[in-house]
């Protein structure tokens, strides 16, 4: 099956518009794209009439282009004969937004829904989700484009059974600067699983990181799926709810899937070269980093720090992660100390992490990282940076991203995320280094470079 025309529309047909109520979500999703996006959209209603002196046309079949992409957002009953319509007229894929199906006791709507799909090789996704969300190409979401938070485009793809959790880490994303190829809501799934879109999006140029969020699987479909994540060029990462027999109810009542056995699910993705997330600040922590440096690290972390405390703290996390901070050698920590400011000599702690106090300035981070980014003691460098320290300047990030360029190794930042330190993270950003707003996320971050492996 060709799943182009469900992220790449060049026409679109919403069909359940509204005459009278623009709040209707297949209003806000014809209204959303029209004219918005470089996709034509129709909209379809057996009552025909006008929406805002746009035709709405009676039937799929009366619109007169063919059709890539078909919203179907009915009532559940009338899903499975609006489906046979858009297969009839020529429909190339579809996003079934409704939801009663399944979930809701309707079992046999929905294997109508996939019977007749199957037996036309017509690819939809859902029901009871959003349905699709490409960065200046399509969005299918009912959600007004007025509340929506949307990231700057980028490599990281979100596949996921819940909506709500799909824009809740939209935000985040947006939040952290994390870019986003795709949103993929797909909600129960009954047609297009993980696996298809494993597939398609393993060729998919515009997407380098692949996350999903997963309730359960149907029988049999997580032994396939984890084996083909297994064989993926690309980074790999799941988010799991139903780890425990109520998170299994409340996955059954949602999208009508079997969490199954967590542990043994855990194991298997663990021993496929595939990372899993045990919570959000890992997920969008390992996307973003997965999104900036695609070469694995062996595990040694060096630490660079203004601040004890903060140290400290980070040795804690990676430690709790199972990643290494080595002691550095003498003749690494006499070449930090030479390279030093006069002051900061005097009083820098040169083990691992190198604290360099409250009164460092710009360049005795910069000489601590040269140091660090030379050295074979140490594959990749967190940097925790505090702002407000007297002697660092907002343009640190530019600085010590030329390091890591320079030496070609992994930099990940801690900066507290507000407002005022915008600069300093955009010097960061700008040059592809990942920052955490956490000294946590940024261990978890160093975390996902370690674990992930050469296929």
């Amino acid at each position: 099956m060709d799943l182009k025309p469900l992220f790449e529309p060049r026409t679109m047909a919403v069909i359940g518009i509204s005459a009278t109520n623009d709040r209707h979500p297949a209003n806000v999703i014809f209204a959303k794209n029209h004219l918005r996006y470089p996709v034509e959209v129709y909209a379809v209603n057996p009552k025909g009439g006008k929406l805002h002196n746009e035709t709405i046309y009676p039937s799929i079949a009366d619109i007169p282009r063919k059709i890539d992409l078909a919203v179907l957002a009915t009532r559940a009953e009338l899903v499975p004969d609006v489906m046979a319509d858009c297969i009839k007229a020529g429909v190339k894929s579809a996003a079934v937004i409704s939801g009663g199906f399944t979930e809701g006791g309707r079992k046999d709507l929905q294997d109508r829904m996939v019977g007749m799909a199957k037996e036309a090789k017509f690819p939809f996704i859902g029901p009871n989700c959003l349905g699709v969300y490409v960065p200046f190409k399509v969005d299918t979401f009912f959600l007004p484009i007025e509340r929506m938070i949307k990231p700057d485009a980028g490599g990281v793809t979100l596949v996921s059974q819940s909506g709500g959790i799909l824009v809740d880490h939209m935000i985040k994303f947006a939040q952290q600067g994390v870019g986003l190829a795709k949103a993929i809501s797909i909600g129960n799934k009954a047609f297009i699983k993980e696996k298809e879109l494993l597939a398609y999006l393993t060729k998919d140029s515009t997407t380098k990181v692949i996350a999903y969020y997963i309730e359960g699987f149907g029988e049999g479909e997580g032994r396939e799926f984890v084996l083909a994540a297994n064989r993926c060029a690309k980074p790999v990462i799941i988010m799991k709810s139903g780890k425990t027999p109520a998170g299994n109810r409340a996955v059954s009542s949602h999208t009508a899937s079997l969490a199954g056995d967590y542990a043994s699910f855990s194991a298997a993705i663990a021993q496929h070269n595939i990372l899993e997330a045990a919570n959000e600040l890992e997920l969008v922590s390992s996307c973003e980093v997965l999104s900036s440096y695609t070469k694995p690290i062996e595990g040694n972390i060096g630490i660079i720090t203004g601040s004890g405390g903060h140290g400290a703290m980070a040795v804690d996390a990676c430690s709790l992660a199972g990643i290494k901070v080595p002691e550095l050698s003498e003749p690494t920590k006499a070449e930090i100390k030479k390279n030093l400011t006069d002051n900061i000599q005097a009083i820098a702690a040169l083990g691992n992490p190198v604290d360099l106090t409250g009164s460092a300035i710009d360049e005795d981070f910069v000489a601590c990282a040269k140091v660090m980014g030379a050295s074979a003691e140490i594959d990749c460098v967190i940097v925790l940076l505090l702002p407000y320290i007297p002697g660092m300047t907002l343009d640190i990030g530019v600085k010590l991203s030329s390091v890591s360029k320079q030496f070609n190794k992994p930099f990940i930042a801690y900066v507290p995320q507000v407002e005022k330190y915008t600069m300093l993270i955009e010097g960061f950003e700008l040059n592809g280094i990942p920052v955490s707003p956490s000294i946590e996320g940024a261990v978890l971050m160093a975390k996902a470079l370690a674990r992930r492996q050469p296929c």
